[in-house]
């Protein structure tokens, strides 16, 4: 095989800064280079960064064909990327080329830093723009959801499933305001995700939340704020308020940042040390050292949820993105609409089912991959589907 090589002069670097809302002096990103480590399949790129508010989230893009497109494998790095906490000079990324491209050779290789600033609203991560592979990986077989390339814009998704102490927060409020049909719901408590509730009840309340928080709903039905019903609500994508993300979002921020592995943690295996799962010996990926329902959580009565964030986050600070309780998205479900190529996919018109992703404390491992495809109809409710918010990122 052969080995990797870089001219010095084709490593060109693009420096990209992102500014969410900020009163802060603007964001700046500055003095990029880039250079293959001596006698190693190392790249190191460097950049400064100063201005709009810490910390900061970066993220490396590569490119094998003069910046034409953006499809260079850059996910084995380490440094200064991520999540950054302070402005700085001479950040340093290095990619591992040994890893992720081993043995390819390109001419026009160019790199792409992308720095966001990041005014976040509380709750909330930011998921950085930029394209991913989206769909099945390690060896999987998912008809419904073959690798293809997807690119999403930046956006704000809750760090954690929500819980039945918002919901009744803001369901109250909701009912004095013009929502007469939103459900209880269950949970187990507090701290736990709300379930049985359907995805109309979750749409009628983003839209209560985001009139409580001052923002503009994203739902509507014939031009009017959807407070009530089980009409299909038409979606203003750049309202400031609350929703449900998108399939394609959703993946990206399960991913954490890390193409080509199964689950959300970044490895291709699972354990009850990872996610409160349903555990067996069905999957290889599953070495969990106990089986069945998790040891900690499978008392009194079901569901046998766990209080949110019981677990490590992933790549991009999210937590219970594998297991825990499903979780609903935007998009009907349709395989006709999982597509190559695509930027901002939204799912069909119309449909039959409705997406909902990651697992659920009763599923098997094989659901807590974050390629897996689910759906069911909007209308139903049940204890093991629950639901995080979405923003669009500048508010």
């Amino acid at each position: 095989m052969r080995p990797l090589t870089f001219s010095r002069s084709i490593l060109a670097l693009y420096l990209l800064g992102t500014m969410a809302a900020s009163a802060q002096m603007p964001l700046s990103v500055t003095q990029g280079r880039a250079a293959q480590r001596a006698g190693t399949k190392l790249v190191d790129v460097y950049y400064d960064v100063s201005g709009g508010t810490a910390p900061y989230t970066v993220s490396l893009q590569g490119s094998a064909d003069g910046g034409a497109t953006w499809t260079l494998p850059v996910t084995t790095v380490s440094g200064d990327v991520g999540a950054v906490t302070a402005a700085g000079t001479n950040r340093l990324v290095t990619w591992n080329v040994g890893t992720d491209w081993s043995g390819q050779f390109s001419a026009n290789v160019k790199f792409r830093v992308n720095v966001t600033d990041a005014a976040v609203p509380d709750g909330f991560a930011l998921i950085p723009a930029g394209a991913f592979t989206m769909g099945r990986t390690s060896g999987d077989a998912d008809s419904d959801a073959q690798p293809v390339s997807v690119t999403v814009s930046a956006f704000y998704i809750g760090k954690y499933e929500v819980t039945k102490a918002l919901w009744d927060e803001v369901r109250i409020w909701a009912a004095a305001n013009g929502y007469t049909d939103l459900s209880v719901g269950g949970g187990k408590a507090s701290n736990h995700p709300v379930h049985r509730i359907s995805w109309f009840d979750i749409v009628k309340w983003c839209n209560a939340r985001s009139q409580k928080d001052g923002l503009t709903p994203v739902y509507t039905v014939s031009s009017t704020v959807m407070k009530t019903g089980t009409s299909a609500p038409a979606a203003n994508w750049s309202a400031s308020g609350y929703r449900l993300p998108t399939e394609a979002e959703w993946e990206k921020a399960a991913r954490g940042g890390v193409n080509g592995r199964r689950f959300p943690s970044g490895s291709d295996t699972i354990s009850h040390s990872q996610a409160n799962y349903y555990s067996s010996t069905s999957y290889t990926y599953d070495v969990s050292p106990t089986r069945n329902y998790h040891p900690t959580y499978a008392t009194g009565s079901f569901p046998w949820s766990s209080p949110v964030g019981s677990f490590a986050p992933n790549g991009y600070g999210l937590y219970d993105m594998a297991g825990n309780m499903w979780e609903w998205c935007w998009d009907w479900y349709e395989a006709s609409t999982y597509a190559d190529g695509a930027t901002n996919p939204r799912g069909s018109s119309s449909g039959t089912n409705r997406v909902f992703r990651g697992g659920s404390w009763s599923g098997l491992a094989i659901a807590c991959r974050a390629a897996l495809r689910y759906g069911n109809t909007p209308t139903d409710t049940y204890n093991y589907v629950g639901f995080r918010l979405a923003r669009r990122s500048v508010p």
